[in-house]
């Protein structure tokens, strides 16, 4: 074999090395490569957000407002302006030795409950006749004391007071005369606290 036919060998065999050597490289590359692609990409967590999952990628958009705190309804008070006052007697004439049961009514005309103080610290029972001061409850009462009452919406609550058809005056000091009899005509009103009554008129006789 001559010498020139000896090296067009070796140089076909180095190439036909190379060609093999960058067949082979050209593969592993290309298997990393779609390796790669087929691999999620991780997030800084480690943690994969699921496709349209925008929350979990941090959308402050999406993240769900908080539910209005329901308001309890305000709580209905009572109005006392509605609270009246009457008075009444069980008789409008009186015969000689009876004696007319005074009668203090107070009435809740509002639509809730209200809390009223019926106690001798605010009621009286006064009695009249033109401009004659003939009786009052407080004159000689013995104890002022409160009395706190629930009367319901349209309700009433009732104090009775048997007059003895006598005067009094302030301070309870003795008083001699007594009331006119002889078909004479006397006004009561009832008071509790500042509330007052209309009259309620009635006959001794």
């Amino acid at each position: 074999m001559s010498a020139a036919v000896y090296r067009r060998r070796r140089l076909f065999v180095g190439l036909v090395l190379l060609l093999v050597l960058a067949v082979a490289f050209g593969a592993l590359a290309a298997g990393g490569v779609f390796r790669g692609s087929t691999e999620p990409a991780s997030s800084t967590d480690g943690t994969t957000p699921a496709p349209g999952d925008t929350a979990a990628a941090g959308d402050p958009a999406s993240t769900p407002a908080p539910e209005p705190t329901p308001t309890a309804p305000a709580t209905p008070t009572c109005d006392q302006n509605l609270v009246t006052v009457a008075a009444a007697t069980d008789k409008t004439i009186y015969v000689d030795g009876e004696n007319p049961m005074l009668t203090l009514q107070v009435t809740n005309g509002g639509t809730v409950a209200c809390e009223v103080n019926m106690g001798t610290s605010q009621m009286e029972f006064l009695v009249t006749s033109g401009t004659d001061r003939i009786f009052s409850s407080k004159d000689c009462q013995a104890k002022s004391e409160d009395l706190v009452k629930v009367i319901q919406p349209g309700q009433s609550e009732s104090a009775n007071f048997p007059w003895q058809r006598n005067r009094s005056v302030e301070g309870c000091q003795p008083v001699a005369a007594v009331p006119g009899a002889g078909g004479a005509y006397y006004v009561y009103v009832a008071k509790l606290g500042n509330r007052t009554s209309q009259k309620a008129v009635f006959q001794l006789q």
